[in-house]
């Protein structure tokens, strides 16, 4: 404790130093505890249920990461066959539902959960009770449809009232009565989502009668809770064994024999599913090394003050030797310095992290996708945050206390000492690391930026300026009356004044939730099981390539022709052509479509007449622009649409379309007043999709720049420090005729050393360590050249005005001053 309070008393002595330590420790720590909490939650971070670590997901032996959507009729025989098991469940999660309360109506997040659901996961409710097998039958409960609420929204919407338990409200048009509210701490199982309203998947067909899901519909996801020391292998053998039954139990009669053939596959669901984890792992974890390296640089700065504190110290430090002192004491009282320092650093750190990573995941988030993530502190983020804490303490603070045990007194008790060289050389070395490691942060910003610039400037395919996006919902047409809903809401948009062009699709590009895999083959013949499959199909309306301004490159355009009546027909891009016919002209062609849709295997969706090929335009990526896309008329479609969501497109004839959203509305309400409609310009679509991307080019940016501002601060603070020790040895130079350029010469030649040692030495480290970054950028080698360079000079920039002012300075010495202080 006397180490600790004379640590507080020196280093109130010098407030300026310390809280320039301070808050470079506290910005250095706090990002590093930011970026690992967003890490935490998305990938470290188990459910909040019981014994999460026994959770397993069901997939099909596709890849390790696929996951299938199965059937109820599946779920139900997993549920029988699964005696080896401690429970199942299912769900489906999430779509945007109203939730009307006393005549006021509110958008909700609705997940679909089997009655098992909660029980499986061993919660308990934080007021009521949750859902039950009971609840989960057609039609609802013994006293009707029921449903759980979120914590959030029964603080926000309830104000947390006990009343709430037992009261009815209107979800959709059903009356649903709620009957509890999940733990504070529960978002759901799909990390990066939450829910608002959870109900039994059975009361599906009530709340969404227009798309009313049977038992054979796949659409739900599958997890399994192993029996305690029940290895994944022996689960999965298990599971396994009993496939055949549930496959005859529930392979509906349409579906041909390779319904559920591959074997199942269990995979570890204890920290949840998230389709956020391919996306921004790597880039999380690249971002978490920059700022890694930041803290580094920032340790060495606070090194080298520590180390001029130590010499400027000399003479207290010698006195004290002299008295009775221990090198111990001594080595002890810089390491209190350095652990007072650190300490506070991280707990200011806490702070800002709290809210840097609250604003990164704002960043993360768009106005279609909400990202929600558990951001609270829990052991993991407590304890990186402790280690950070304790390495930096270490990182600057055993040189100096080092520097200290060969204080020798008698050579401190003189008036003036010598040069340090010990302290020269230990800080050159600092300063090399720092400039080494700026580097390699710089070239990474520069990659990053340049990435990202490239992206913004990609060419799409269509026109993102002139269109707008509306996303059309109507939940009280009948599935079978939805096809010819959406061409009369199409028809109405295009008569608008002001729209060039307007077209709907049931999946359009960037926004379309749809997926599935399409095999294009001669008619006649059977696709192989490894034929390659065309992810990117959609079904369209006329006018629709207009709306998006993708031209037609041969044939023609699919328009008011192509109907139920008339031979199928649809169009395919350039990248398709190029894929698998290259060289032939396929305007005429048939061709066969096969569905292949794990876990029901393949189904043949019928031979079609190619009357156009289209250019290339963006579908899902942007990294992606060039895959091969089939185009179907919509309404040669004879099933009933089940899915409520349609999306029209329109080309403004000139102007903003954003203008055109009030007189389309009325257009279209006009058709049917009961609709929800959502504007969007595809604009705002386009910079949203680079979302990754511009996170990764804006973090990397500042901290590249903040290391920048490290490295010049060490420098300036090195080379002041230098001309200080030197300035007798400078005023005789001068008293002996040497001319101020001479002077800076001599200055600068350090400087040039340091920073060329740095250099080279961090543009080797970059040159290997830019092939980790290689999946993450976009149209640029790792190993760019001119990004390298041009880092290169811009740290020798820096790093040159960094050392001349101390170098003027020493210029300007007055040698009579310098010789009588000698």
């Amino acid at each position: 404790m006397q180490d600790l309070r004379l640590a507080l008393r020196t280093l109130r002595a010098t407030p300026i130093v310390t809280s320039v330590a301070v808050l470079s420790l506290a910005l250095g720590i706090g990002a590093n505890t930011a970026i690992f909490s967003l890490v935490n939650s998305l990938l470290l971070r188990s459910l909040p249920v019981a014994d999460p670590q026994r959770l397993v997901s069901v997939s099909t032996g596709r890849a390790a990461d696929f996951e299938p959507s199965f059937s109820y009729a599946t779920f139900d025989q997993i549920r029988q066959h699964g005696q080896a098991f401690d429970g199942a469940l299912a769900y489906s999660c999430c779509d945007r539902d109203t939730l009307t309360v006393g005549g006021e109506k509110q958008p909700v997040d609705q997940f679909f959960v089997s009655g098992d659901f909660f029980g499986t996961l061993g919660m308990t409710a934080a007021a009521g009770r949750l859902l039950t097998p009971t609840d989960d039958v057609s039609g609802g409960g013994p006293n009707g449809p029921t449903a759980v609420i979120s914590y959030r929204l029964w603080q926000e919407r309830f104000g947390g009232a006990a009343g709430v338990i037992g009261a009815t409200v209107i979800l959709e048009r059903v009356p649903v009565t709620i009957v509890g509210v999940t733990p504070p701490e529960f978002l759901g199982i799909e990390v990066g989502r939450t829910f608002d309203v959870a109900v039994p998947i059975k009361i599906e067909p009530l709340i969404l009668p227009s798309i009313a899901f049977d038992d054979n519909v796949t659409w739900l996801r599958i997890m399994l809770r192993l029996t305690r020391g029940q290895s994944l292998d022996a689960a999965t053998a298990a599971l396994r064994a009993v496939q055949p039954q549930i496959r005859a139990g529930s392979r509906p009669k349409q579906f041909r024999s390779e319904f559920l053939r591959d074997p199942f596959v269990l995979q570890p669901a204890g920290a949840g599913t998230s389709a956020l984890r391919e996306r921004f792992q790597r880039p999380l974890l690249t971002i978490l090394v920059v700022v890694a390296l930041v803290l580094l640089i920032a340790c060495a700065n606070i090194a080298n003050l520590q180390l001029a504190r130590g010499v400027a110290r000399g003479h207290e430090l010698s006195v004290r030797l002299a008295l009775g002192a221990s090198r111990w004491q001594l080595a002890r009282q810089m390491l209190a310095e350095s652990i007072v320092l650190a300490a506070t650093g991280a707990l200011l750190g806490l702070v800002f992290a709290g809210w840097a990573s609250r604003a990164l995941v704002a960043q993360l988030s768009t106005a279609a996708d909400v990202v929600a993530l558990d951001l609270s502190l829990d052991w993991r983020v407590l304890a990186f945050t402790a280690s950070t804490m304790i390495a930096t303490a270490i990182l600057f603070g055993v040189a100096p206390a080092f520097r200290v045990t060969r204080v020798a007194p008698m050579d401190a008790l003189k008036e003036r000492a010598s040069a340090d060289v010990p302290h020269t050389r230990l800080s050159s070395g600092l300063i090399v690391a720092q400039v080494a490691f700026s580097l390699l942060l710089v070239v990474a910003a520069g990659l990053f930026v340049r990435t990202f610039e490239r992206l913004a400037r990609v060419s799409l395919g269509f026109d993102r300026d002139r269109t707008l996006v509306l996303t059309v919902t109507a939940p009280t047409v009948p599935a079978a009356d939805r096809n010819r809903l959406y061409h009369h809401l199409v028809s109405a948009a295009a008569a608008v004044p002001g729209v060039a062009h307007a077209g709907g699709s049931l999946n359009p590009p960037l926004i379309g939730a749809l997926v599935g895999d399409i095999v294009v083959s001669p008619p006649g013949v059977t696709p192989r099981a490894d034929a390659e499959a065309v992810s990117q199909f959609m079904d369209i309306t006329p006018g629709f390539l207009g709306a998006y301004g993708t031209p037609i490159r041969a044939g023609r355009d699919i328009d008011d022709r192509d109907t139920d009546a008339t031979p199928r027909v649809m169009l395919v891009n350039e990248a398709l052509v190029r894929r698998f016919f290259r060289g032939r002209n396929l305007v005429g062609a048939p061709l066969a479509l096969t569905a292949r849709i794990p876990p029901n295997g393949d189904i043949l969706i019928g031979s079609r007449i190619v009357v156009g090929v289209v250019a290339d335009a963006v579908y899902r990526s942007i990294r992606a622009p060039l895959r091969p896309t089939i185009y179907v008329p919509l309404a040669q479609r004879t099933d009933p649409l089940l899915f409520t969501h349609f999306y029209i497109a329109v080309r403004a004839s000139a102007g903003s379309p954003v203008l055109l959203s009030r007189s389309v509305a009325a257009a279209l309400t006009a058709v049917n007043h009961d609709l929800t409609l959502t504007f969007r310009p595809l604009a705002d679509q386009v910079n949203e999709s680079l979302a990754q991307d511009r996170l990764v080019a804006m973090l990397s940016g500042f901290f590249g720049a903040l290391a920048l501002l490290l490295a010049a601060l060490g420098l300036y603070g090195v080379t002041s420090y230098a001309v200080a020790r030197r300035r007798t040895e400078i005023g005789i130079r001068m008293a002996l005729g040497a001319a101020p350029t001479k002077v800076i010469q001599l200055v600068l030649s350090r400087v040039s050393l340091l920073v060329g040692a740095g250099v080279v030495v961090g543009a080797a480290v970059s040159v290997w360590a830019s092939r980790f970054v290689a999946t993450l950028l976009y149209g640029l080698e790792p190993r760019d050249p001119a990004t390298l360079a041009g880092a290169a000079v811009l740290l020798a920039a820096v790093g040159g005005l960094s050392g001349w002012l101390p170098a003027y300075r020493a210029s300007r010495i007055d040698p009579a001053q310098a010789l009588r202080n000698s």
